[in-house]
């Protein structure tokens, strides 16, 4: 009987310790499938890069790296001194463009009233031209025949200089043999120079008459032009209602380049208070690269402003963990910054393809060396809200997000 006693006690230890180890595992699998967790993960935020829209001198730099600054904050101030001269100018040429508006729009009556009195006008243009080119064409005849004139003179007297160049030649030569006196020389050689100078001096004549009818051809072409431009006149006068129609279309267009003006002028307010470079938003002054004196361009980044105010965090899970995982499933953030800090949070939505697919060279699986390789998909788990008002946490710091997926 003892002997049976033993044994039924440790059957019944035998028992209590298979439910133990089954009651620990069935826990053990019902606690690891109830959740996914990867170290994969970190805070992400908003970086709000702030930029130069316009170029100039930096003359002010009113903020330091990691200062917190409100929206609307100046941070920057850039010389301005340039766009304050572009916006007088753009003034006065919208001043200047108005006035000229006003003048053509009294343009208008007076065209209308006098396009009769131009017309006499003109005609008598006319005729004043015609008879001004007649006189001209007769001149220039006159210096055409002058010009034939000089060129004989030019001839003759060419003639006449050479024959007494050869004379004063065989002079020279009779008076080497002493065959004639120093005086007939003389007189040879006085008689050579003097047909060189009338010769020159018909040459100048002929010179003098061809410029005359340059003039007289100079003057005819400008009586021509003016008869050109009388005739355009009359003709222009005899179409007085498309005249009144052409002012009163001119004094539209510049009416029409008064919006222009105005529209330059915002253009150079705008350009002026860019030089104020604000911050967007509020948050931590960053990445700060701007100094005084400094000479920027314009969309030169000068600084970035990050707001603590919307971080959120992105987990890259295994593929093979999103089976059960849903949006809006609890998520418990472990930040390794402050020791495993935990924060509470959720899952706000799964990313349209995985984080390969975004790299800059995606792995292309068609060349013939495929292997095989679990790829991650980010998750955007947001915390919940009140959780970090102290603002410790920051985009980049890494965290372990455990979801619980049942």
């Amino acid at each position: 009987m003892a002997v049976f006693s033993a044994k039924m006690g440790k059957r019944l230890i035998l028992a209590v310790v298979l439910l133990g180890a089954a009651a620990g595992g069935f826990a053990y699998w019902d606690h690891s499938s109830g959740f996914e967790s990867t170290d994969d993960a970190q805070i992400d935020g908003n970086v709000h890069p702030v930029s130069s829209r316009v170029s100039g001198t930096v003359m002010q730099v009113l903020v330091n790296d990691n200062q917190y600054v409100e929206a609307g904050a100046v941070l920057v101030v850039l010389d301005p001194k340039d766009y304050q001269v572009e916006l007088n100018k753009s003034k006065a040429d919208l001043a200047e463009a108005e006035a000229t508006t006003m003048a053509d729009r009294t343009q208008v009556p007076i065209v209308s009233t006098t396009s009769t009195s131009q017309l006499y006008g003109a005609e008598a243009v006319v005729l004043e031209a015609k008879a001004n080119i007649s006189a001209a064409e007769k001149q220039e005849a006159a210096a055409r025949a002058r010009v034939i004139s000089a060129q004989a003179l030019v001839l003759q007297a060419k003639a006449n200089a050479d024959r007494a160049a050869r004379d004063l030649d065989r002079y020279k030569v009779l008076l080497a043999k002493d065959e004639i006196s120093q005086q007939q020389y003389d007189a040879a050689q006085a008689a050579a120079v003097a047909q060189r100078a009338q010769w020159e001096a018909s040459q100048a004549q002929q010179q003098e008459a061809e410029q005359a009818i340059h003039v007289a051809h100079s003057q005819l072409e400008l009586q021509e032009a003016r008869l050109v431009k009388a005739q355009a006149d009359a003709k222009s006068a005899e179409t007085g209602p498309q005249q009144v129609a052409a002012t009163r279309a001119k004094a539209d267009s510049t009416a029409a380049k008064v919006l222009q003006m105005k529209a330059q002028v915002e253009q150079s307010e705008l350009s002026l208070s860019y030089t104020t470079v604000k911050a967007p938003v509020s948050g931590v002054v960053s990445q700060k690269s701007v100094q005084v004196g400094q000479i920027v361009q314009a969309g030169q980044p000068l600084l970035s402003v990050v707001p603590l105010d919307d971080i959120w965090a992105t987990a890259n899970f295994k593929e093979n963990q999103l089976a059960r995982m849903r949006v809006g499933q609890k998520v418990r953030i472990a930040v390794d910054a402050y020791g495993g800090r935990e924060y509470e949070a959720h899952v706000q939505s799964i990313a349209a393809a995985t984080g390969s697919r975004f790299s800059l060279l995606p792995a292309e699986n068609a060349t013939g060396n495929y292997v095989k390789v679990v790829q991650r998909v980010p998750v955007k788990i947001v915390l919940e809200k009140g959780q970090d008002k102290e603002h410790v946490l920051r985009p980049g710091m890494s965290v372990i997000p455990t979801v619980y997926v049942r």
